[in-house]
């Protein structure tokens, strides 16, 4: 049976977040298991005058060249890739692994290899990103219900199929509009943000100064991701002092590290650990001179979601966290750091954390000191 929120999620993804325009080249690039959604995208795409372009593979593709290229085949950059991110106007990303441990027995030093190799691809896309007007590159990316990643978060598939579509608030009868709240309240957090020099985020473990003088705070409301609900900025290259302790597992490639602790002295990773897949850590971070980095700076602000599920477009918007990103930045932010890596680790602030700009807290314990910010919903 065809699940109507499918339909409702495709309508909010074509007509606001990317907001498919009159013959924009739209590409929707997804796992085969995701085919429902695709069609609902395709239909909604067509219906608002664009022209869509599917691109399915089955997951097993990323195992096989990982584990059969030769060295010159994982250094390749796809040039048809590459003329597609030169070429689309929009692009949509649907997740529905069937398998999102796919790769965790892949030698880390192959999946280094292919991401150093698509890093002028990510680059590109990026600078698009933060270009204006008719050059401008929307784009989005939405989580499919499936089993894998209902596994991982110990859900029922019904019950994550809930999950996904409470935390990007289609449970509403008008999901856009309570979007279109959310960031006036994310707009407060950072006109504040834009003024400070510094920021400090204090948790058991974590005491970590960044300068964020002169960089953009992005409003995060339901555009380039969905579900949405983040404030983030690109922090000052060389600022990063200080030590943090992750709350949750950093995943990345479907690789769980375990218990990542991270030492920073003028902005770069000097000192690092891990519980779990330690070696995998260090290899990632060793790919390129700025993934020992911190390429993004991030508060959640998303109170409909709760729980960490293991899936990063989820468990980086949790209300009261915060997460940082090794590797490459966002342009538009002001960030000047570039990697073929970027990956986000979050700290959970709602037991015993707090958030200084210019040292005046502005969140302890996962909520803001100001009433007119994000808050938790009213039950």
């Amino acid at each position: 049976m065809h699940d109507p929120r499918l339909s409702k999620l495709a309508q909010v993804l074509v007509r606001y977040s990317v907001g498919v325009k009159q013959d924009d080249l739209v590409r929707i690039k997804a796992s085969l298991g995701a085919e429902a959604l695709v069609s609902a995208l395709y239909e909604e795409i067509v219906r608002a005058g664009g022209h869509p372009v599917v691109r399915m593979a089955p997951d097993a593709c990323a195992e096989l060249l990982c584990k059969l290229g030769t060295n010159k085949q994982l250094q390749r950059l796809c040039p048809l890739d590459m003329h597609e991110v030169e070429t689309i106007n929009a692009h949509i990303t649907v997740l529905a692994s069937n398998n999102t441990k796919a790769l965790s027995n892949a030698d880390p030093t192959r999946l280094a290899t292919i991401s150093k190799a698509r890093q002028p691809m990510l680059e590109r896309f990026l600078r698009r990103a933060a270009a204006k007007g008719k050059k401008r590159l929307r784009w989005t990316g939405t989580q499919y219900p499936c089993q894998a990643s209902a596994q991982d978060a110990e859900m029922s598939l019904a019950e994550y199929a809930d999950f996904v579509f409470r935390g990007g608030l289609l449970h509403l009868p008008n999901p856009v509009a309570a979007w279109k709240r959310i960031h006036v309240a994310q707009q407060r957090v950072c006109d504040h943000l834009n003024k400070a020099k510094q920021a400090r985020f204090i948790a058991p473990g974590t005491d970590l100064t960044l300068g964020i003088a002169r960089r953009r705070w992005m409003n995060c409301s339901g555009h380039e991701n969905f579900p949405d609900g983040e404030v983030f900025t690109g922090p000052i290259e060389d600022s990063a002092e200080g030590e943090v302790r992750f709350t949750y597992p950093a995943v990345y490639g479907g690789r769980e590290v375990e218990g990542v602790r991270l030492k920073f002295k003028a902005g770069k990773v000097v000192d690092a650990t891990a519980d779990k897949n330690e070696d995998y850590l260090f290899k990632m971070m060793d790919q390129d001179k700025g993934a020992r980095y911190l390429g993004e700076l991030a508060i959640g602000t998303n109170y409909a979601i709760k729980r960490f599920t293991k899936n990063t477009l989820f468990d980086e918007k949790i209300g009261g966290t915060f997460h940082v990103a090794l590797g490459a930045g966002y342009p538009e932010t002001g960030s000047k750091n570039k990697s073929g890596l970027h990956w986000d680790m979050v700290c959970d602030l709602r037991k015993g954390g707090r958030i200084e700009a210019d040292g005046k807290v502005i969140l302890k314990n996962g909520r803001f000191t100001r009433a007119s910010w994000p808050k938790p919903a009213r039950a």
